[in-house]
Order: C-alpha cells, then sequence, then structure tokens
C-alpha cells in the first residue's frame, strides 16, 4: 500500500494520447479482461507482496494505470461477475446472491443472467468484434444463459463456479466436470491454469487480423488448492501448507498472464490491446491461505478486504503509466469497453458503470463516482467521497474514513451522527428501489457473512 501511496505522489503522469500509428492490423482497440479468481488484494508483487513473486503481473501494472481504489461490485464471484459482464450493478437486476443450486422455492430457469441484460460480449459483437471466453462462467447453466447465447463467438471451459487443477474422472462431483468448447475438441487436462493459458495463447494468435474481446476467466487461485510439485518447490521455505500451495498457485497464474502478453507482442497487437487484470473478489483468507493486507475483512463481506481488487488498465497507444487514485469499479469496463470500440452510449444503456478514458486523459477532473454502494445477501454499503459506511443486520451501522483509516480500524460512526443519517438514507432509498431478488443462495450462508465482519484479519504483509 505504500509504494502505491508514494506513486501517487510522485510518478502519476498525465495521462495523454501517444503518438505513432495502431499496431494492430484492426484500427479498433482488441480487449482483454484477465480475471483471477479469489486473489487476495495483498498477494501480487505491486500491492506490496514480497513473499509471491508476479512479475509479469508486476510488468502489467508498472506500464499501465494502476487503480489504487479500485472495487469490484459484489463480494463473491457469480454476482461480482454478473456485474463486470454487464456494466450493471447486478443488484438493480435481482441478482444480489451467489449462484449454487436453486432452492425449492424459486425457479431454475430464472438462476442465471437474465436474458434481458446485454452483456460486453453482446455489445462488441454489433461493433463487429469476435469474442472469446476462455474458462470459468458461473453465470448459469441452462441453456439461455449460455456463454454462446451471451454473445460470445468461442467457448473453452465450465459453466459453474469452480474446476480441479489436474485430469480427474468425471463422477458427477461438481469441480471434476468435462471441459466443454464448441471450436476443438477439449485436450485433456495437463494444469488447469497452463491449459487455460494454452487457450487464450491461441485465441489470440488465432484472431490477430481482426477486432477482439478476450475474456479470460481464470480460476486460479479459487480451491480447491492444487498446485505442480514444480511450483510447490519454489515456496518450499513457506511453512503452512495451504499459504505454500496458495502461493505456487498464484506464480502459476503469473506465468500465464506473461504468456499471453508476449504473444501479443509476438503478433505485433500488444500496443492496441487494452488489457484489464483484476480479481473477482477478496480473497477467502484462511480458505485458501490469502492475504488482503492492508485491508481488513475478506471475500463474503463488504469490508474492504471483500471488495477491493488489484486492479490495473494498460493501453500502451494511447495510456501512459501511472497511479489513478479515484474510485473506480469493475462495472466501468462495459461502458469504457464500448466507448473505445466506436460505440454510442446512451441512457437507454442503463449503465451504472461510467466510460473512465475521458477521466484517464485527464479530460474529466471530476471524480468518476461521487458514491458507489453494494448490497449482498444480510449486508449493504456506500462510499461517498472518502467515508464509507456498512449496514448490518444486528449492530448499529459502520462508519471509517478511507482516507485517515483503510484499514477500517476505527469505526467513526458514533462521532458523526448526521452523516450516518444521511448515508443510511440514500443507501436505503436505493436499496428499497431495486427488484426483488431472483435467486437465493443457502440460509446457512447468511450467518457465515455476519460472523465474518467479528473476525480479525490480517493487516501486514508476511516477512518471508
Amino acid at each position: 500500500m505504500n509504494k502505491i501511496k508514494v506513486s501517487i505522489a510522485f510518478t502519476f503522469l498525465i495521462l495523454t494520447f501517444a503518438n505513432g500509428h495502431s499496431q494492430s492490423k484492426s484500427e479498433n482497440p482488441n480487449f482483454i479482461i484477465i480475471l483471477a479468481d479469489d486473489l487476495g488484494y495483498g498477494d501480487v508483487g505491486f500491492t506490496g507482496s514480497t513473499q509471491i513473486k508476479t512479475p509479469h503481473i508486476d510488468a502489467l501494472a508498472s506500464g499501465g494505470v494502476v487503480f489504487s481504489d479500485g472495487y469490484v461490485s459484489a463480494p463473491v464471484c457469480a454476482p461480482s461477475r454478473a456485474g463486470l459482464i454487464t456494466g450493471r450493478n447486478q443488484v438493480n437486476f435481482g441478482y444480489d446472491n451467489n449462484l449454487s443450486e436453486p432452492l425449492p422455492q424459486f425457479n431454475k430457469e430464472y438462476s442465471g443472467l437474465p436474458i434481458e441484460e446485454k452483456t460486453i460480449a453482446d455489445r462488441l459483437s454489433e461493433l463487429g468484434y469476435v469474442n472469446g471466453i476462455i474458462g470459468k462462467w458461473h453465470l448459469g447453466e441452462e441453456e439461455q444463459f449460455h456463454p454462446l447465447e451471451r454473445g460470445f463467438d468461442e467457448f473453452w471451459g465450465y459453466l459453474g463456479g469452480g474446476h480441479n487443477y489436474f485430469q480427474t474422472e468425471f463422477k458427477g462431483a461438481k469441480y471434476d466436470r468435462p471441459i466443454i468448447s464448441n471450436y476443438k475438441k477439449p485436450q485433456s487436462i495437463t494444469y488447469l491454469t497452463d491449459d487455460k493459458g494454452d487457450e487464450c495463447v491461441d485465441f489470440i494468435r488465432r484472431h490477430r487480423d481482426e477486432p477482439f474481446f478476450l475474456y479470460a476467466s481464470f480460476n486460479a487461485p479459487h480451491a480447491p488448492m492444487q498446485a505442480t510439485e514444480a511450483d510447490l518447490k519454489l515456496y518450499a521455505h513457506i511453512k503452512d501448507e495451504k499459504r505454500r500451495t496458495y502461493a505456487a498457485m498464484v506464480h502459476r497464474l503469473d506465468v500465464n498472464i506473461g504468456r499471453m502478453i508476449k504473444e501479443l507482442k509476438t503478433q505485433d497487437i500488444h500496443d492496441n490491446t487494452v488489457i484489464v487484470f483484476l480479481s473477482d473478489n477478496g480473497g477467502p483468507d484462511t480458505n485458501n491461505g490469502s492475504i488482503n493486507a492492508p485491508f481488513n475483512g475478506r471475500k463474503g463481506i463488504l469490508l474492504e478486504g471483500g471488495i477491493r481488487v488489484p486492479f490495473v488498465l494498460s493501453y500502451p497507444e494511447k495510456l501512459k503509466s501511472g497511479v489513478y487514485d479515484k474510485a473506480v469499479t469493475s462495472l466501468d469496463l462495459a461502458p469504457t469497453f464500448v466507448a473505445l470500440a466506436g460505440g454510442e452510449i446512451t441512457k437507454n444503456d442503463n449503465f451504472d458503470g461510467v466510460n473512465l478514458f475521458p477521466y484517464l486523459i485527464n479530460q474529466g477532473t471530476e471524480n468518476p463516482h461521487e458514491t458507489l454502494m453494494w448490497r449482498f445477501t444480510i449486508s449493504a454499503g456506500i462510499r461517498k467521497g472518502n467515508w464509507k459506511l456498512v449496514r448490518l443486520p444486528d449492530r448499529l451501522p459502520l462508519l471509517y474514513n478511507l482516507d485517515k483509516d483503510p484499514s477500517e480500524q476505527n469505526n467513526v460512526a458514533s462521532e458523526n451522527n448526521d452523516l450516518v443519517q444521511s448515508m443510511l438514507k440514500e443507501l436505503g432509498n436505493w436499496d428499497v428501489s431495486t427488484p426483488h431478488i431472483l435467486f437465493l443462495e443457502g440460509s446457512k450462508w447468511r450467518r457465515n457473512q455476519l460472523d465474518l465482519y467479528d473476525k480479525s484479519y490480517q493487516l501486514e504483509q508476511p516477512k518471508n
């Protein structure tokens, strides 16, 4: 975190259009979203990790724009991905629970991303792009929710929320389902992160001469905790077995990100490709060995550790490197991509995100978002400026000044009663204006999530 603050102070460069013509065979930029799964905020080099080495991710960050206050729209996988892929706060279309087996009182035909909602792929398809997804979908398994029905031309991966990393015999378990693909007979799994890297590199190679959108949806370092022996040896000095395996999984993710960037350069399309790297939510700490330092909280809750993520946007042809220190959200990616691809954004699109590009080239002096709001099962939250409020069912609201207290250690609600009331009112007005939920996860998770607010979390990096 100190590294980011120092960078803001003296390395932020006004972002400007670069000279020179496009390297791409296409005039329009390509787009790649590289999405990690359950990655801890503090577990890559550019956010402060010294224990886990991520040279390729760090190189992407040093050459791009780092969003120091970058958020996702939910603290768990499926709703966060629903927001990212649509540019709309998923609560505004009833998707504020995690996707799981539908409870009997709900219709499984609605357990997924509503068909009325347009995805990034839908919008880019209308602008002449070829769209591919490699990896995890987790936005519905019924036919109408399938990626190929949601604007994607190619799919290699799985529809559920996770998968084994090594080849297993299919016996019906949720993590050993066969890989599915519409453009090839899927190969046997070697190590899943490497296999996804292979497919991403191949996608880039095959579509180098046309504008493309690649959704590189990795599941690393999401459970099950499985790493190669070679990678485990690199982190043999880490005594905790789960943390060691986690570090090895993040390392392998970094290697494959490096392979993708190398292929873009080989094909001479790197500079005209917008690459975004982020995680779908914060790390679940003890569940997979992740660390969200310096932030409090974890996956599943609305403290910073659950929703603030490592977040980078690289576009070498148009943007110079630096750190952008105003709050942005994964909801901004869809409108940003559409605008950069030459599309028109209107009020009828109902985007909750904004086109970030004018802010990044200093055309917009205001904050992209004066207010950000979240709701997830038992909790809701609002950030307004540097103030953040979290509303829970069993206690008075929590209020933090993130400028003075980014680790959310000092609840100052009792000292700011008027502010608490105004923020609660704004949050509540949004809350009651949203539609009914489409599906509901099991009730055990409500108890689990509430208990997570009372845990203590590691706020410092490990020393070795």
